[in-house]
C-alpha cells in the first residue's frame, strides 16, 4: 500500500508533468509559427486545395479537424474562429457546426480538468472564503450560469474553461452547458465560412445584430436563477409573516 506521502509525491509530479506539457505545446505553437496558418487570409488563399483535399480523404480530415480544434482549444492557444470558419466551408453548416461541437467541447473538458487538477486546491486555499458565494452560485445553478457565459460572446471562451475548472461546478454539467451554449455562435461562424468568398474581415460575421442576439439569449438563459431566488425570497418572507402573526 502507498503512503500518504507516496501518493502526494505521485500527485505532485502528475501536476508538473501536465503543466509541462502545456508548456510545450504553446512554445511549440510559438516556435513554428503555426498562427499564420490560422488567418482568414491562409484559409481564403488555401480553401480550394482544402476542398480537394477534404472530398477525397472526407473521414480523415473530420479525425484530423476534430483533433487539431480539441488541440487548439484545450491549450487556449489562437485560431478558433478561423478554425469554425474552415468546418464551414469543408462540411457545411450543420456538419461544420457537429465537428466543431466535439473538438471545442472535447478541449473545454481537457482545459477544464488541467485547471482543476492543477490549480483548484491552491487557489481555494488561499481564496476560499472570498470563493464561497461563487463556488455556492455555481453549485445551485451552474448549468444556467455556463449557458449564459458560453451565449454571450463577450466572455472570452478559455477564460470561461479555466474559470469553471476553479469552481465546484460539476463535470457532467460543464460538458452539457458547453455543448448547447457555443452551438448556436457555431452555426453562425459555419454558416459564413460556407460562405467564405464574401467575407473580408472577421467583423462582417459577428455584426452588432448577430452579437445582440446572444446577449438576449444568454439574458434568458439566467431567467430560471432570477425566478428561483424570487421564490426563496417569497418564502421567506411568508415564514417571517407567519413568525410575527
Amino acid at each position: 500500500m502507498h503512503g500518504p506521502t507516496q501518493n502526494a509525491q505521485k500527485k505532485s509530479t502528475g501536476k508538473w508533468v501536465v503543466l509541462i506539457l502545456i508548456v510545450l505545446g504553446i512554445a511549440a505553437f510559438s516556435f513554428f509559427e503555426l498562427g499564420r496558418f490560422v488567418t482568414l487570409e491562409a484559409l481564403k488563399d488555401n480553401k480550394d486545395t482544402l476542398k480537394a483535399y477534404t472530398q477525397e480523404n472526407y473521414l480523415l480530415t473530420v479525425m484530423l479537424f476534430i483533433a487539431v480544434y480539441t488541440i487548439q482549444t484545450g491549450l487556449s492557444l489562437p485560431g478558433a474562429t478561423i478554425l469554425t470558419l474552415a468546418g464551414g466551408l469543408l462540411y457545411g453548416t450543420f456538419l461544420g457546426a457537429f465537428f466543431v461541437n466535439i473538438g471545442a467541447t472535447s478541449g473545454s473538458v481537457l482545459a477544464f480538468i488541467a485547471t482543476r487538477y492543477l490549480f483548484r486546491d491552491s487557489i481555494e486555499k488561499k481564496f476560499g472564503k472570498r470563493l464561497s458565494g461563487i463556488q455556492a452560485g455555481f453549485a445551485e445553478n451552474g448549468f444556467n450560469y455556463l449557458l449564459t457565459l458560453r451565449l454571450i460572446p463577450l466572455f472570452p471562451f478559455f477564460l470561461v474553461n479555466l474559470a469553471s475548472g476553479m469552481t465546484r461546478i460539476k463535470l457532467s454539467t460543464f460538458v452539457t452547458g458547453t455543448a448547447i451554449g457555443i452551438l448556436p455562435g457555431s452555426i453562425v461562424y459555419t454558416n459564413a465560412g460556407k460562405q467564405l468568398g464574401q467575407i473580408n474581415s472577421l467583423k462582417d460575421v459577428a455584426s452588432p445584430g448577430v452579437l445582440g442576439a446572444f446577449v438576449l439569449l444568454g439574458m434568458l438563459s439566467l431567467l430560471p436563477v432570477f425566478y428561483n431566488k424570487f421564490k426563496k425570497s417569497a418564502a421567506a418572507k411568508r415564514k417571517t409573516d407567519a413568525a410575527k402573526s
